[in-house]
C-alpha cells in the first residue's frame, strides 16, 4: 500500500542447507564415535581408576535449541559431589554475568585437568550431536540458570543449535 517494510528474522530458513547440515553433523559424529571408541573407552577408564567413588560420565542439563533443555554428555572430570559443592564457591567466581568459573577449582580432580586442557572431556559430545541435540558447529550450550539471568540480546544464541565448537557470543572480541 506504498510503504516500505523491513523485516528481520534471527533464524534460518534455508531448509536444503539446514538439512545438509544435520547429514554432516550425523555421518561426523557417527564416524568420530565408531573411530575414536578405544579413546572413549581408555579415557572411561582412566576416569573410574582417578575417582572410583563417581560415574564415568557427567551429565548436566543445557539449553538448547529454543531454550529446550537436554542432558549434555562429558567425561566426569570433577570430584563426584562437584555441584553441591559449588554453593560453597560461589565467592570465588571469576567471572562477570552468569557464568560460573575459578582459576585452580579445587573441585577437579588430577586426570580431570589433563582431559579438560585437551578438551578429552567434551569427546562424549558426539552422542549429544548424533542424536540431534547439538551439531557439530555452533554456540556452546548455556546452563539454564544462566539463560534465566540472560538480557535480552544473549536470548539470540537459543534461536540456533548449540554446538561442540564455537564460543558465547559475548566472549567475541568483535570491532
Amino acid at each position: 500500500e506504498g510503504s516500505s517494510v523491513l523485516s528481520f528474522s534471527s533464524t534460518p530458513t534455508n531448509v536444503e542447507a539446514l538439512a545438509l547440515k544435520r547429514l554432516m553433523d550425523v555421518v561426523l559424529s557417527a564416524a568420530a564415535l565408531v573411530v575414536l571408541a578405544p579413546i572413549l573407552m581408555f579415557i572411561a577408564l582412566l576416569v573410574k581408576l582417578d575417582d572410583p567413588k563417581g560415574p564415568i560420565l557427567f551429565g548436566q542439563v543445557r539449553s538448547g535449541l529454543y531454550g529446550r533443555t537436554f542432558t549434555m554428555w562429558k567425561f566426569r572430570s570433577m570430584v563426584a559431589d562437584a555441584e553441591r559443592l559449588k554453593a560453597a564457591l560461589e565467592a570465588k567466581n571469576e567471572m562477570d554475568g552468569p557464568v560460573f568459573k575459578i582459576t585452580d577449582d579445587p573441585r577437579i580432580t588430577r586426570l580431570g585437568r589433563f582431559i579438560r586442557k585437551t578438551s578429552i572431556d567434551e569427546l562424549p559430545q558426539f552422542w549429544n550431536v548424533f542424536i540431534g541435540e547439538m551439531s557439530l558447529v555452533g554456540p556452546r550450550p548455556p546452563i539454564p540458570a544462566e539463560v534465566e539471568k540472560y538480557e535480552r540480546w544473549q536470548r539470540r544464541r537459543l534461536s540456533m543449535k548449540p554446538g561442540i565448537t564455537s564460543r558465547p557470543l559475548w566472549s567475541c572480541r568483535c570491532q
